[in-house]
């Protein structure tokens, strides 16, 4: 609302219609009058203004009830009385003395807006009444005194809002959940950070007393007509307030071009300041914005919504430029987990920035947050998706050496392990893709298409689109590996593989219980009965040979052992076990539990059949050079063989040797 006039002017020409204009210069002379009434005032308030006040309101109250402007009501002294008393009040105030200060007693400076407020209510009760008369004079002299007391009431609300802000204290870090998956790194080592209290949540970090005292200025201010300029003072300084909160973080400005430009490391030390810095808004600064808001204009809601979503809406507008800018960068899968923070980041902002008492403003920019947030979770779900297409392309003719776990199978586990860190989120893009998806294929054959490339394997009635995709890049994992385990010429080797790829993805599973929730216990059961199988074919492909040496057939002739057929059956299975220890201990099975599982199995089978078979065959060689040169070892000799397998040591033959 605009400043009262204290003048106005009519355009008739008849006097009978010239109302009350400027105060007469009599009124400006009788300044020096009052500033000597104010200086012999020995406090703020006389003890005579209630009884004054009291006589105000009396003739307030009779002058609404006189209805012609042009018959003028006699106006009593009491008026011009209170009119310096309030003058006298500004004066006291004026005065320099620290004691007399404003702030420094609330009952009066309460009885001050009052009596502010009063004076507005005085001057708009005499608006209309001719020039010349009593009537029309006292409106010139109240909307003096109104203007003059406005200025000062203005000021104070700017000292309090600027002058009595405690020191912001400096904010702790606010961290993301993960750093950057890089598949370069070993993730199974990744210390995932968890966040730390601000410490500044009492910002704005005015006192009590001060906050009680802006909203007693305010209510004077907007009761007396000065809503506009109370906001403007308010707003000015609550926006260099929070500016200067935000810059503490130390947040930069960058075109889109610059960002679109900007190598990924960079850009990702970017995206975590920008957590920092919307994150410290969303948890402090903007609760802290609106709660002063709404003390100090309790009883203005729409003041209130105004206020903020003025403040709020600069800020936010400049994060989500920056976040709508970072969606569009060039899509990889190591930007998965910062487009999530980012996705994660905004959602969280939309409680601070609206309310159910909002205004158009607030809603827009709600509005505005969530369009940013489904464009990084797009983004997010394009890159998830894409992990389907890099296991498909992973199409390498080398296997890995000696059998060990696939770096496709590791960097894929993990990639999956970090994703289920953020399952809800990961639902919640998913789901709205999902939506965005069937809006933009309605008539069109593409759903067809794709419900066609997935008859070969329906998903699971009742998963979300988020596990239907998971569940799909595991099924796409587990053919990868099977064909890749084709790369082995030797089927022993084959089986370690898949043992050690099937072990990796089944403790990964153990590890996540989102993973596990995901694909369920039927899906883990097939798993584990897998890797019994390829346990088994193992033993078979390579220890059955060497069992066969252990067996009776053929050893014997109407009862009588053939010394020539036992001698060669020692050197057939010494020959086969040494090249077996010689082969299989350079093979790596990382999983110390899966390693002592094959190492128990294999001796579970052959100490026992070769302590059987030496017992009874070692009699029929002669004692001596025989002995020595086809019995090669003893059955403890046999375990601590075994025992060298799986190593991925080359040198536990030159070992044992030694």
């Amino acid at each position: 609302m605009d400043n009262p006039p204290v003048a106005e002017k009519s355009g008739g020409s008849s006097e009978q219609n010239v109302v009350a204009s400027d105060p007469p210069e009599a009124e400006a002379q009788g300044g020096i009058e009052e500033r000597e009434i104010a200086e012999e005032s020995p406090s703020i308030s006389d003890p005579a203004l209630p009884q004054v006040s009291q006589d105000v309101d009396g003739f307030l109250s009779n002058l609404g009830l006189h209805d012609d402007k042009f018959e003028p009501p006699e106006v009593p002294d009491s008026i011009e009385v209170f009119c310096k008393l309030v003058e006298t009040m500004i004066g006291n105030y004026d005065s320099g003395d620290i004691s007399a200060r404003f702030g420094q007693v609330p009952e009066e400076d309460t009885t001050f807006l009052e009596s502010v407020v009063r004076v507005s209510k005085l001057m708009n009760a005499l608006r209309g009444f001719p020039v010349g008369s009593p009537a029309g004079e006292m409106y010139g002299r109240s909307g003096s005194v109104l203007q003059r007391a406005m200025l000062f009431v203005e000021d104070e609300f700017r000292t309090l809002l600027e002058d009595s802000r405690s020191h912001i204290p400096e904010s702790k870090s606010l961290k993301t959940k993960h750093p950057s998956f890089n598949s370069k790194e070993d993730h199974d080592r990744c210390v995932l950070p968890e966040s730390e209290p601000t410490g500044d949540e009492d910002y704005p970090a005015y006192p009590p007393e001060v906050v009680a005292g802006m909203k007693k200025v305010a209510t004077a201010m907007i009761s007396a007509g000065y809503e506009t300029e109370c906001c403007q003072v308010f707003s000015i300084s609550r926006r260099n307030a929070f500016k200067e909160a935000v810059n503490k973080q130390g947040i930069d400005s960058f075109s889109n071009d610059d960002l679109q430009k900007m190598q990924w490391d960079t850009l990702e030390g970017e995206i975590a300041a920008w957590i920092k810095v919307v994150k410290k808004c969303s948890q402090v600064l903007f609760p802290g914005e609106r709660r002063l808001a709404e003390s100090v204009f309790e009883d203005h809601p729409a003041i209130i919504s105004s206020q903020f979503g003025n403040l709020a809406r600069a800020a936010v507008i400049h994060f989500l430029n920056f976040a709508e800018a970072v969606a569009m960068t060039k899509r990889s899968a190591e930007k998965l987990f910062k487009f999530l923070d980012m996705y994660e980041t905004l959602r969280d902002l939309i409680p601070a920035i609206s309310s159910p008492n909002s205004d158009d403003r607030c809603h827009e920019l709600k509005s505005e947050t969530m369009t940013a947030g489904s464009r990084l979770g797009e983004a997010a779900v394009c890159i998830f998706c894409d992990l389907e297409n890099s296991i498909k392309s992973d199409v390498s003719k080398t296997p890995v050496p000696n059998g060990a776990v696939h770096p496709l199978t590791s960097y894929t586990m993990n990639y999956l392990n970090y994703a289920c860190e953020y399952k809800d989120t990961m639902e919640e893009v998913f789901r709205q893709h999902q939506r965005i998806e069937r809006n933009d294929e309605a008539g069109s054959d593409a759903e067809n298409d794709r419900s066609r490339q997935n008859n070969a394997r329906p998903p699971p009635a009742k998963l979300s689109p988020f596990a239907t995709q998971l569940t799909t890049v595991m099924d796409l994992l587990d053919a990868s590996m099977d064909t890749k385990s084709k790369l082995y010429k030797d089927m022993s080797l084959r089986y370690i593989f898949l043992m050690n790829n099937g072990r990796y993805i089944l403790q990964k599973m153990k590890g996540s219980s989102e993973i596990h929730k995901v694909m369920g216990d039927t899906w883990c059961r097939k798993r584990s009965s897998d890797l019994r199988q390829y346990h088994q074919n193992y033993k078979r492909e390579t220890w059955s040979k060497v069992l066969q040496c252990l067996k009776d057939e053929g050893l014997q002739v109407n009862g009588k052992v053939i010394k020539p057929v036992l001698k060669e059956r020692f050197k057939t299975f010494n020959a086969l076990f040494d090249e077996i220890h010689k082969t299989q201990s350079t093979w790596v099975v990382k999983d110390e539990q899966l390693r002592s599982e094959l190492r128990v199995s294999i001796s579970a089978v052959m100490i026992p059949a070769y302590r059987s078979f030496l017992a009874r065959f070692s009699q029929y060689l002669d004692p001596g050079r025989q002995t020595e040169k086809y019995i090669k070892y003893q059955p403890e000799d046999i375990e601590t063989t075994i025992d060298d397998l799986f190593d991925g040591n080359p040198m536990s033959m030159a070992r044992k040797r030694t």
